[in-house]
């Protein structure tokens, strides 16, 4: 009888492909996914450290786990529990200490190991539950690269998430990420190239390169160029993948706006599949709180780059993330911030609350906002971000669009898929359309989505 893996996933897109690749890594020892734990042999929790309370909804989630791994104990089974990603990372033996029957716990640079540590722990423990402190911490941050470890992917969605660019180096005072994922690297461009040549092969029409800082991304080329380079930057990698046959769409994210240069502008208005919809995060308006922030740019440097943006892609449509409420931000912080929004005009945004990450400069600071404050502040600002996503979405009413099918709808016969701008669209549709592109002809606008009507499919790629 084959094993049983559950795996949850928390956090952003990075998570994601790293959860894809522990299935991997698990497969050719016989474990098929699940999403029930009750049936698990090994449960998962793939955390993200980035929200507030992380810690406090993965110790929830391990009592839910503890739960079933009682239940399988008494029926003579066993459920090995491991936590994984940021949480792991930052947390460490505590999660030991205060979740004693779980078995592993592991750093987002080490899930590569993930065969060893169960060989392990099940030599261990032989299906009994783990002692306090039998269990495995690794947190390291190994030497070698967890990529040059992982094995080749055996399956994959029509919408793909590739992995180009880890860590970061800029250590903005909010952010746990250097403390997390390290400092930066960025893979090889011929295993980047190698794997998304395996992901089309498979299916992928549309694959997003992932990084926490991916415009960034200086790996090692390919192929020298004419000019004897010996790295590739974004923009040079990006021109290649678009080469490859049978890729539809390019995407990338998350991006700084301190690494957006001239090359990677440029490539928005001479590449085809790079979709115009960039995610650019600004957090603030307010030069005094982008400086407290240690974001390195100011709120005029963030609108000069959307500015020539907009000149290679003139229909490109941009979204952006936002702290409210950081140390010492005033009304005349938040004004600006609402200015800066109006001005640029976005297509979608996330918008949050500061809350304080212990170990970052920005929790010991002096000034810290009210929470009432933060709250009213932060419904302004989302209400007119929502303002500017529905004017958004109505603007396509009536236009023809090219629509992704990457995923089957919650209502019978429905699918879901993307347009060029990230747009959300479920349509009744056959089954026999997941995975098409297709054209859409837009009959209603909503904030979060656009509704409509498949018209035809589209043999080549035209967005």
């Amino acid at each position: 009888m084959a094993k049983k893996l559950y795996i949850k996933t928390y956090g952003c897109q990075m998570n994601v492909y790293d959860s894809e690749r522990m299935v991997d890594l698990l497969k050719p020892l016989g474990y098929q996914v699940t999403d029930e734990p009750a049936e698990a042999d090994i449960a998962l929790l793939n955390t993200c450290h980035i929200r507030e309370k992380a810690e406090q909804k993965v110790y929830s989630d391990l009592g839910r786990l503890r739960q079933h791994q009682n239940l399988r104990q008494k029926q003579g089974k066993s459920l090995f529990i491991g936590v994984g990603g940021c949480v792991a990372q930052a947390e460490g033996e505590e999660i030991l200490k205060q979740a004693p029957y779980v078995s592993m716990v592991f750093g987002p640079q080490t899930y590569h190991r993930l065969p060893e540590m169960i060989a392990k722990i099940v030599r261990q423990h032989e299906g009994r539950l783990p002692q306090a402190g039998r269990g495995i911490v690794d947190t390291e941050f190994p030497f070698e690269s967890k990529f040059d470890a992982l094995p080749v992917p055996e399956t994959t969605n029509v919408s793909a998430f590739l992995s180009i660019q880890e860590g970061c180096d800029k250590f903005c005072t909010y952010c746990v990420v250097p403390y997390t994922r390290g400092i930066e690297y960025s893979r090889p461009a011929k295993d980047i190239l190698a794997e998304a040549k395996k992901l089309v092969e498979l299916g992928a029409k549309e694959i997003t390169l992932l990084g926490q800082n991916v415009n960034a991304y200086h790996g090692q080329a390919a192929f020298l160029s004419n000019h004897g380079s010996t790295e590739w930057n974004l923009a040079r990698l990006l021109r290649e993948l678009a080469t490859l046959p049978g890729l539809e769409r390019l995407r990338y994210t998350t991006s700084h706006p301190d690494d957006m240069d001239q090359d990677l502008m440029d490539a928005h208005g001479d590449v085809p599949q790079l979709m115009p919809f960039l995610h650019l995060p600004v957090q603030s308006g307010s030069d005094r709180i982008l400086q407290a922030m240690n974001r390195k740019h100011t709120a005029k440097d963030y609108l000069k780059i959307i500015e020539r943006l907009r000149q290679s892609r003139p229909d490109i449509a941009f979204s952006s993330d936002f702290i409210v409420g950081f140390p010492g931000e005033t009304n005349e912080d938040h004004q600006a911030t609402l200015k800066l929004v109006q001005e640029v005009v976005y297509s979608q945004a996330y918008s949050f609350k500061y809350s304080i990450r212990p170990g970052t400069p920005a929790g010991s600071m002096d000034l810290q906002v009210p929470e009432t404050v933060k709250t009213e502040r932060l419904h302004e600002l989302q209400a007119l971000l929502n303002q500017q996503q529905l004017a958004f979405n109505q603007q396509f009413l009536g236009t023809l669009q090219p629509v992704l099918f990457d995923r089957i709808g919650k209502e019978e016969g429905q699918l879901l898929g993307k347009t060029p701008y990230m747009q959300s669209v479920p349509v009744t549709a056959s089954k026999r359309l997941f995975g098409q592109l297709m054209n859409v002809i837009i009959k209603g606008a909503h904030a979060n989505s656009i509704t409509g009507e498949v018209v035809t499919e589209i043999r080549k790629h035209t967005a």
